[in-house]
């Protein structure tokens, strides 16, 4: 760490402990962790007051690796002790780290219901479309008729969309980045932990074990420029190596035209990101490859009272008309039994 004048500034390598960072050579995640640190070191977090949740798989294991508090919860559980903790001190600043297995499958009650609150935590999600800790199983996000250990004929699931489902449960803040992409990543991760409530941030991240190349059309230098689509907010959905490719609505359906001739710019959808009504950011988190670029950055900003302050606030309301009380009085109120 370096000291300018009687301020401590802490570097990306001071928010890192001293643990071993035990996932597979070339594992995502550590990108992933490597932005994280930089993100909080830029902003200033406060080591003391910053609380990593996890729940159980690959991505769960980042409280170990992280200088600060944290808790590793189970399967699925992490945004519940994340609220609770959240409520028990609302000074705390606390993220959840998960995977698309631990969040959307025993974990999807308590992700849409942390969401539906607008608790203000920060929630990633890694999302590498496949369970890579025990090994290889399809996940919630794998797409129809993967083939893996769990289904050989191929999954006759659909798959959830983990950006719909956030929009659909009307998350305030909604991005999307990618593992690889580390510029992008630690600009959305800075807009996440800058956003007052419920952060929601989707991060492709590449399993090179069990689904290595699941993003590859995302990632390649020869094909991600086709392939995926830059928001920004307040600018036209234009994409492609020489940008001369864009979205239009034709009636309530997006559709790619070529730039060019009579067609402008101007004729394109226009990215807000802080439209209240979330079905613009809904219908981007609709398109998907290979039928659309799959659109990265972040989908939707708006503000909400959070959760934890409501709460906290009746409690006030509360104590102002009844006064403080006592935890005894509530236990000798109403009835009571003895048991001998």
């Amino acid at each position: 760490m370096s000291i300018q004048g009687s301020t401590i500034q802490l570097t990306a390598k001071d928010y890192g402990s001293d643990q071993d960072v035990r996932w597979c050579p070339g594992c995502g995640d550590y990108s992933i962790l490597a932005q994280v640190k930089k993100v909080l070191a830029a902003v200033g977090a406060n080591r003391e007051k910053t609380v990593f949740v996890s729940g159980i798989g690959c991505s769960s294991r980042f409280p170990y690796y992280m200088s600060t508090y944290g808790f590793h919860g189970i399967h699925g559980r992490a945004p519940a002790v994340a609220t609770g903790i959240k409520l028990a001190n609302p000074d705390l600043d606390v993220w959840v780290v998960t995977g698309d297995g631990d969040a959307l499958s025993i974990g999807g009650n308590h992700f849409l219901h942390a969401i539906r609150r607008n608790v203000n935590l920060k929630v990633l999600l890694f999302n590498n479309r496949i369970y890579g800790l025990t090994k290889g199983q399809y996940s919630p996000t794998s797409p129809f008729g993967k083939k893996t250990r769990s289904t050989p004929m191929g999954s006759v699931d659909y798959p959830l969309h983990p950006l719909s489902v956030a929009i659909g449960a009307e998350a305030t803040f909604v991005a999307r980045a990618i593992d690889v992409n580390t510029k992008h990543l630690e600009y959305v991760l800075e807009r996440a932990a800058k956003h007052k409530g419920t952060a929601f941030v989707e991060i492709y991240q590449n399993c090179n074990i069990f689904n290595d190349g699941a993003f590859e059309y995302a990632t390649g230098k020869e094909t991600k420029d086709e392939t995926t689509l830059v928001l920004e907010h307040g600018k036209p959905l234009v994409f492609g190596p020489d940008r001369k490719k864009g979205i239009r609505l034709h009636g309530m359906d997006p559709e790619i035209i070529e730039l060019g001739g009579d067609v402008t710019e101007d004729d394109l959808l226009f990215h807000d990101e802080r439209q209240r009504e979330p079905s613009l950011a809904y219908l981007l988190s609709r398109m998907h490859y290979p039928e659309f670029p799959e659109p990265i950055g972040v989908f939707r900003c708006v503000e909400r009272p959070t959760y934890e302050d409501m709460v906290v606030g009746q409690v006030k309301d509360a104590v102002a008309a009844k006064g403080a009380g006592k935890l005894e009085d509530l236990y000798d109120d109403g009835e009571t039994w003895m048991v001998n």
